[in-house]
Order: C-alpha cells, then structure tokens, then sequence
C-alpha cells in the first residue's frame, strides 16, 4: 500500500514528467519550423516538386555528355531523349505518380511566386548583369536578362530570400554568372518566369527556375538549384544541373531550442507548484 509520500512523490514526477514533455515538443518543434519563417520575406515551397533537378510538362531532351543531380521527370508527356549520355545521380520518374504530385506542387509553388508583392519593379527587358543585390522580390512585368555576373548578398543572413517575377522571358547571355556571397543560399532563389527561359552557353546559374512553358540550357552551363518547366519542355546540352541543398537549421535557432529546454527544466526545479504541498491535519 501507498505511503502518502509516496503518493505525493509520484504525482510530482508526473507532473514535472509532463512538463518536460511539453518542453521537449516546443523545442523540436521551433527546430523543424521552415528554415525561412522568420525572414522577411518567405521561401517559394515546392513541396515534393523539391527534389527534381529536372522536371517538364512535355519532355526532357539531351545532348552531349550532361550531369543531373536530383530527380528527373515530365508529365503528362514523360518521354525523355538523348539520356544514354547522361549521368543522373538520382532517379528518373518518367511520368509516374511521383512525377505528378510534384507538377502539383511545382503549380502551387508558381502561383505563390507570383502572387509575392514586388519590392522593386524593374523596366521592361531589364538586364540583371552588374548588379548586387540583397533580399527582395524582384518584378519586370516583360523579360529579364542576365549580361555578366549577378551578386546576390545575403549581407549575413542564410535566411535571405530572393524571387524574380518576370512577365515573359529569362535570357542570359554566353559567359553569364550568378554569384553568391555573404551567406546566401542557392535553395533560397527563385526565378519565377511567365514563358520561356533560356541559359546561354556557359552560364553559372543559380536558384530554382519556375517555368510556366519551357526550357533551354546551352552547352557547358550548369545550375545550382533546379530546372521545373510547368507545361512544356526541358531541352539540355552538355550541360550540368545540381539540385540545391536546403539549409541546415542555423546557430540562433539552434540556440533558440537550447534555451527553451533550459528555461523548462528551471522552472520545473525553482517552482513550488509542481509539487504538491502536504497539509499537516
């Protein structure tokens, strides 16, 4: 038979059990929230569309000796041609059921692209070639260029996020490169583009390319990030695509859940009223 003590002692460890267990929960939970939740500007979630380097409405072609890293599918059109060449470090769907679930959320990810409210809108046909540019959502209701190298800085953020929104086309010139610095992420850049998007021979690209009809990729180009056409096709020369890592939770979030956890367990030790008191008769 239970002592009162010893009553008195168990409800305390299920209490403090409790507790600890809702401690736990917030902390994990703060770890595992969208790496970008607390920037000002959030990321383009592509859902399961994540991870394909490559993916079309109808088709992906290849020339020459190419290399994929991620995914590869195309649906409703799964054909693919040209890929005895390729070396793919991932799996090729064709047009199956994974395929599909990730043409819907690559829809969902485009819509969401350009329904972001501009924070600068560019001229028409404006070319990106020269520029550094912080976080932001970049808008030209034509066409953008690439002449040159793009520098987006992160100024020190890895949770800096840049969207371009352009109304038509994406063309970027022989020799065109996007470089990345202080912190910045290539899973974080978005190019959301209205028609058709075009990377001239040796272009360094970098970020997720949301394409609402097709794709070219000029010989000796690579990617950092991804190649989703929505509705036409992805068309690949000698070319390199490597899907972009997420990013790894960073050192004040980390923090943040070591904190939460700490301050729990104080509480549970300086609180009187995760014991119950014993009244004396």
């Amino acid at each position: 038979m239970l002592t009162m003590n010893t009553t008195f002692l168990l409800i305390a460890i299920q209490n403090a059990a409790k507790q600890i267990f809702t401690g736990l929960a917030f902390a994990l939970a703060l770890m595992f929230l969208p790496q970008n939740a607390t920037a000002s500007i959030l990321v383009v979630d592509l859902g399961t569309a994540s991870t394909f380097a490559v993916l079309a409405g109808s088709g992906v072609t290849n020339a020459g000796a190419t290399t994929i890293t991620g995914d590869v599918g195309s649906s409703p059109t799964a054909t693919t041609a040209g890929f005895g060449t390729v070396t793919l470090n991932g799996t090729n769907h064709g047009g199956d059921a994974v395929t599909v679930a990730a043409k819907n959320d690559l829809a969902t990810a485009y819509n969401d692209a350009v329904s972001r409210t501009p924070t600068t809108i560019e001229g028409a046909i404006f070319d990106l070639g020269g520029l550094t540019l912080t976080s932001g959502v970049y808008n030209d209701p034509s066409s953008f260029g690439l002449t040159g190298n793009l520098t987006l800085d992160a100024q020190g953020d890895p949770n800096a996020v840049w969207i371009f929104q352009a109304g038509s086309t994406l063309i970027t010139t022989a020799n065109s490169m996007v470089t990345l610095v202080g912190g910045a992420q290539a899973a974080n850049v978005f190019w959301q583009v209205g028609s058709s998007a075009s990377l001239g021979a040796n272009t360094a690209f970098v970020g997720n390319m949301l394409v609402f009809t097709s794709v070219t990729i000029a010989t000796g180009s690579s990617v950092n990030g991804s190649v989703l056409a929505e509705n036409g096709a992805v068309a690949l020369t000698a070319s390199s695509i490597t899907i972009a890592a997420i990013p790894e939770p960073d050192s004040a979030l980390l923090l943040g859940c070591g904190l939460a956890i700490l301050i729990v367990c104080r509480r549970l030790i300086l609180s009187p009223s995760s014991i119950p008191c014993r009244v004396k008769a």
